[in-house]
């Protein structure tokens, strides 16, 4: 694994240095890869599959540059993706996994969690925002709620992405001064940044309490955010025993004939052709 400290952006266009994976291998192994995944779209659907895929890790550790480079090239009446606010009034007054619940994916859907519900054994917990018994309690029976998930049918995919101290750093300092990225860095990011050990104990006790054979952790590492990606997708693309589905020759109709059709004359509002 390559874990320079390269001068890296979101995106995945990043200044290389010696060891990284290369613009061009790595846009020709997505693309590879984005195919796979359309192939497993087309059988989640033609199935009535259901998919639900968890992702988790500290702030800058990739979760959303995984997500999109997941999605960009397949359907999202397929591949959904959830990504809460935090809980308003209303739903600070239910049960705590009714929220998430209502998310899980029906026949032919992929449902993909940018966080879920694990905020309580983490952000919740180390910010005190539940109490201690609170934490404990979610922390018994989530195995047996996500075991019941499983029983209905759900493919249960949970994935803790995994970055170092100093490349967190590195990451939310290059959101500072960045017009693209400033609004990822919220006031919670930076109480939570300074809690870096708090976390690293949140983790370890949310792995032992959850990490069950049904529903195992699959751990990245994402220092490297190109290798990153490609790695967890591979792996994704593994646990679903998708096949190929036998495509139809696609041919475009011939157009219909103008006949006595004539453009109007009409004061489009036309577009200033600044580029």
């Amino acid at each position: 694994m390559g874990n320079k400290k390269s001068k890296k952006e979101n995106d995945g266009a990043d200044e290389e240095e010696p060891g990284d994976l290369s613009r061009k291998v790595y846009d020709a192994e997505l693309k590879r890869l984005h195919g796979e995944l359309v192939q497993l779209q087309e059988w989640v659907v033609h199935k009535g599959v259901k998919v639900c895929v968890v992702f988790e890790g500290r702030d800058g550790a990739g979760k959303g540059g995984v997500i999109k480079a997941i999605t960009e090239r397949v359907s999202p009446r397929v591949f959904r993706v959830v990504a809460l606010p935090a809980p308003n009034d209303r739903e600070r007054t239910q049960m705590y996994m009714q929220r998430y619940v209502q998310h899980l994916p029906a026949a032919g859907e992929i449902v993909m969690f940018d966080r879920s519900w694990y905020n309580r054994a983490g952000v919740e917990r180390v910010m005190g925002f539940c109490q201690r018994p609170q934490v404990e309690r979610f922390l018994k029976v989530v195995p047996a709620l996500e075991k019941s998930f499983i029983d209905s049918g759900i493919v249960l995919i949970k994935y803790w992405l995994e970055v170092s101290p100093e490349e967190q750093t590195r990451r939310l300092e290059s959101r500072i001064d960045d017009d693209r990225k400033v609004w990822k860095l919220s006031p919670m990011d930076l109480k939570s940044y300074s809690r870096w050990y708090d976390y690293s104990r949140a983790r370890d006790a949310m792995f032992e309490a959850t990490d069950r054979p049904f529903a195992p952790w699959f751990v990245v590492h994402t220092d490297d955010k190109r290798r990153g990606r490609l790695n967890l997708i591979t792996h994704l693309l593994g646990q679903v025993p998708y096949e190929p589905l036998r495509r139809e020759k696609v041919e475009l109709p011939k157009r219909q004939k103008r006949g006595d059709y004539q453009e109007p004359d009409y004061p489009y509002r036309l577009v200033k052709q600044v580029y």
